[in-house]
C-alpha cells in the first residue's frame, strides 16, 4: 500500500472555533496532506481546568465543525480509550493502523513550547515530525529539542475556547466565533449560555 501523510490535529474543543477551522485548512494546504485525523481529548492532561462540556457534547460540536471540510475525518480514538488522554497512544495507534504513513502532528504555537513535559516526549519526537501554527501575540518559545519541526503559514487567529465561552456567557452572537454546525448544537444543549 503506497504511504500519505497524514496530520493529527487534537484539542479539547471546548468549544470548537473559527480559529481551530482555519489551522486545520491551512495544515492540509500547507503539508500536502491526503488525511487529518480529529481527535477529541477525554481527560486532557496539560490543561490546568477540566472540560466545561461533557466529551460526548465536544464530540458532537467537533463533528458539526468540521463536518464538510476536505480531507478531515473526526474520529473518537481518544475517547473509546478512557481514561487520561495521552498524544503518543493516539500517535501509535494511528501508526499500528497504517505503518507505511508520515504521521504529522499539528498544534498550536502555545501547545509546542510544553511538548518536552508531554507523556512519552521522546518516543513522541522520534514517531512524528511536529507542524506548529501560530497563535496571536508575542512568539511562543521554541520546540523542545529532539522535535522535527515546521511552521504552518497562515495569519494567526485570535479566538481561544475560554474567550469563546466567557463571550458566549456574556450573550454575544456566536456567528463570529464559531461554525454553523456548532452554533445548532450550542443552542440544542444551552451550552456556555449567559
Amino acid at each position: 500500500m503506497a504511504s500519505r501523510a497524514r496530520g493529527l490535529f487534537g484539542g479539547t474543543f471546548d468549544p470548537p472555533h473559527l480559529g481551530h477551522m482555519a489551522a486545520a485548512r491551512a495544515a492540509i494546504d500547507a503539508l500536502g496532506l491526503d488525511e487529518l485525523v480529529v481527535t477529541v481529548a477525554g481527560e486532557p492532561q496539560q490543561k490546568a481546568a477540566k472540560p466545561v462540556a461533557s466529551a460526548a457534547l465536544r464530540d458532537e460540536m467537533t463533528r458539526a465543525a468540521f463536518d464538510g471540510i476536505a480531507k478531515v475525518v473526526v474520529r473518537d480514538l481518544e475517547l473509546r480509550r478512557g481514561g487520561p488522554t495521552y498524544t503518543i497512544d493516539t500517535v501509535e495507534a494511528l501508526l499500528a493502523e497504517a505503518p507505511e504513513d508520515a504521521l504529522v502532528l499539528v498544534v498550536g504555537a502555545d501547545a509546542a513550547a510544553a511538548m518536552g513535559s508531554w507523556h512519552r516526549a521522546d518516543d513522541l519526537a522520534r514517531l512524528v515530525e511536529v507542524a506548529i501554527v501560530p497563535r496571536p501575540g508575542p512568539a511562543a518559545p521554541a520546540v523542545p529539542e529532539g522535535f522535527s519541526v515546521k511552521e504552518v503559514a497562515m495569519a494567526p487567529v485570535d479566538l481561544s475556547s475560554t474567550a469563546v465561552r466567557a463571550a458566549l456567557r456574556e450573550g454575544a452572537d456566536p456567528a463570529s466565533m464559531v461554525p454553523p454546525g456548532v452554533i445548532r448544537v450550542l443552542l440544542t444543549h444551552r451550552m456556555y449560555a449567559p
